[in-house]
């Protein structure tokens, strides 16, 4: 089940988002500021994705069923993805319109718009650094991917600051092309956001394909598995994500004339051994195999 901290962090980044957006939006709209209008749209497309990630989360919290023995973990993952081609989508828009306007006369900057953009980027960095500490200690794929849409936010307004500024400087001290400082800004947003929805998107797609995990995380997990004083070989080793969790299907050879009881006595052990190491790993099966002396494997 989510945390209550994921919960009222999922309500504060939607709330902020809706804020933002109405700012933004306003302001780029009354100075004629296309970075702050594109950024705009951007944060509409947060509070799409923020609503996406909070019911993605209702879900994933729900406990196993009979359609689903494996609980539903993967809805994190999935909205993740939608999370992604939001922020891919927002990116493609404001690249397109900040490049239309460099074809067009530059607009005049206006340190109200100025405001709106530091306003904007002291905001969102907040809000990434507390998602972000939530994410980690809930493990929420969708709470993480909250995060760093919150981090493209906090780069769209670092730009959107900067090509304003520069702007509004051009103006000040009648150097034409720094008028072009926004929609030059404008175009480095879009670059960002797009380079960080492609990776989100591919993080999503390795989890939805079971990627295994890092040869170092699984070297990690044999070297406990080593450990147990019955483990005689270890014949076959898998870890994978499960949406907020990490499955792992561990075979081994412990000696043959062992009884059931001890059989699963041992099991119990490599669980209980592997889950206090990696708070992360929620499931662990194990199959055992016999093994005798002289055994060549």
């Amino acid at each position: 089940m989510e945390s209550k901290a994921s919960i009222v962090a999922m309500w504060i980044s939607l709330i902020s988002n809706v804020l933002l957006t109405g700012i933004k939006l306003i302001v780029g709209i009354l100075f004629q500021s296309q970075v702050l209008i594109a950024d705009g749209i951007h944060n509409a497309g947060d509070v799409i994705a923020t609503a996406t990630a909070y019911s993605s989360m209702r879900v994933s919290g729900k406990p196993p069923d009979e359609d689903h023995p494996y609980g539903h973990g993967k809805a994190e993952v999935l909205g993740a993805g939608i999370v992604a081609f939001i922020l891919i989508a927002a990116a493609l828009y404001m690249g397109y319109h900040a490049v239309l306007t460099f074809f067009e006369p530059p607009t005049k900057a206006h340190l109200i718009a100025l405001a709106a953009a530091v306003v904007s980027l002291i905001a969102k960095q907040i809000l990434y650094m507390y998602t972000m500490r939530i994410g980690k200690e809930s493990k929420s794929k969708a709470m993480l991917a909250t995060a760093y849409d919150h981090l493209a936010d906090v780069y769209a307004s670092l730009a959107a600051t900067v090509g304003i500024g520069l702007g509004w400087l051009g103006e000040k001290m009648d150097i034409g092309w720094l008028s072009y400082g926004d929609p030059a800004a404008g175009v480095i947003v879009s670059l960002l956001v797009l380079k960080l929805g492609v990776d989100m998107a591919r993080e999503t797609a390795d989890v939805l394909m079971d990627k295994s995990l890092s040869p170092e995380k699984i070297e990690d997990i044999t070297e406990h598995l080593r450990e147990v004083p019955e483990v005689k070989r270890i014949d076959r080793l898998r870890a994978r994500e499960h949406g907020h969790y990490v499955l792992v299907d561990a075979r081994v050879a412990v000696l043959g004339t062992l009884t059931i009881q001890e059989g699963h006595d041992i099991i119990r052990t490599i669980k209980k051994k592997l889950m206090d190491a990696h708070p992360e790993v929620d499931e662990v099966l194990v199959h055992l195999n016999p093994w005798y002396e002289n055994d060549d494997g």
